[in-house]
């Protein structure tokens, strides 16, 4: 997966880069966060972030705010790095759009638990996309076979878009997933099927 990683120090940065490619991350490291936001308004932008809080151009908080307001569908999971570690500080981050935060100076194991959580959710968040496409493309087909079909009186066949009648299972097979298997009614049996068993002429009509 691919990380962002945001940090105006360039020892800490140079140190979060080295860590998170040795954890077997992809890494792409700036040192502000215009640049962050350059990176996330590109095509293919990382999906795990570690922002900076205080950092030159647009902070960590900014970059969050933006992220969430432009691309509010987007998986994206935001870990901010602060040294503020008052419950107003945390709450005002969380409300910005992070999801979680680290304290400086952080711990590498604290930081490779929660880029793993990190992760996880989104997977978890790509599944549910992929997961609600699908129901969106069956209520689209089950939408499609909604409305006025013109359908014979006599045959039953039904008139498709291009104006010409087909067989209602044929009709039916191109428009939904359905598959028929074919069988005799006990109606039909009683009149078509029986009388040429018994050698009795089939009686005229519909039978409706």
């Amino acid at each position: 997966m691919q990380v962002l990683v945001a940090e105006d120090d360039r020892v800490s940065r140079t140190f979060l880069e080295a860590t998170l490619r040795k954890w077997g991350y992809d890494v792409v490291a700036v040192p502000d966060g215009d640049q962050a936001w350059q990176a996330l308004e590109a095509e293919n932008a990382p999906e795990l972030l570690i922002l900076d809080w205080m950092m030159p151009g647009l902070d960590g908080l900014q970059v969050c705010r933006n992220l969430r307001q432009k691309f509010p569908t987007r998986p994206a999971y935001v870990i901010l790095l602060t040294a503020r570690t008052g419950r107003a500080d945390i709450v005002e981050g969380l409300a910005a759009g992070a999801d979680d935060y680290v304290t400086k100076p952080f711990d590498r194991d604290e930081l490779r638990a929660r880029a793993q959580v990190g992760c996880r959710v989104i997977g978890l968040e790509k599944a549910l996309a992929a997961r609600v496409e699908e129901l969106e493309k069956a209520l689209a087909r089950v939408k499609h076979l909604q409305g006025l079909l013109p359908i014979c009186s006599y045959c039953k066949r039904i008139r498709n878009d291009r104006n010409y009648w087909q067989q209602v299972e044929s009709y039916l097979s191109e428009h939904s997933e359905a598959q028929f298997s074919h069988g005799i009614c006990p109606a039909c049996y009683a009149r078509l099927v029986r009388p040429e068993l018994e050698g009795e002429p089939a009686p005229e009509g519909g039978g409706r």
